[in-house]
């Protein structure tokens, strides 16, 4: 049984988790329903939050499977747009300065922009694997 690339990394899910009260780890595993849910209930009262903790290993392992590998880490994504997300620097990261610059002067867009980023980032940086392996000539693994 051959294993798939990691593009979601169960650590990196514990790390946003204790955020988790605010939605984070589910963002990062590709629930943006969930996570907004989160984000305006506190974790549905913490409960949910603390229940996640069982949940993560789950969520890794279907984010794998939906998203593609490539050049650009998920990872990496995710730790510039929760911790410098207002200033754009998760947009410089995937190659798109225009709305990296944006950001920067705007403050996320307003937040607006940064709330956006956490319901899209993960079909964003799918959209930039997959266009630079076409670009380098190799086939996106999904």
């Amino acid at each position: 049984m051959s294993r798939q690339a990691e593009t979601h990394s169960t650590m990196m899910g514990y790390l946003l988790w204790i955020f988790g009260f605010m939605g984070a780890h589910r963002f990062y595993y590709g629930k943006p329903i969930t996570g907004t849910i989160w984000f305006f209930t506190a974790g549905l009262l913490l409960i949910g939050w603390i229940i996640d903790l069982l949940l993560i290993p789950g969520m890794s392992q279907q984010a794998d499977r939906r998203f593609i590998t490539g050049p650009k880490s998920y990872n990496v994504a995710w730790i510039l747009l929760t911790f410098l997300g207002l200033l754009g620097i998760h947009r410089f990261y995937l190659g798109k300065w225009l709305t990296g610059l944006i950001w920067l002067l705007t403050g996320g867009l307003f937040l607006i922009g940064y709330l956006y980023d956490y319901w899209t980032l993960n079909e964003q940086i799918d959209e930039v694997n997959e266009g630079l392996d076409h670009q380098t000539g190799h086939a996106a693994t999904v």
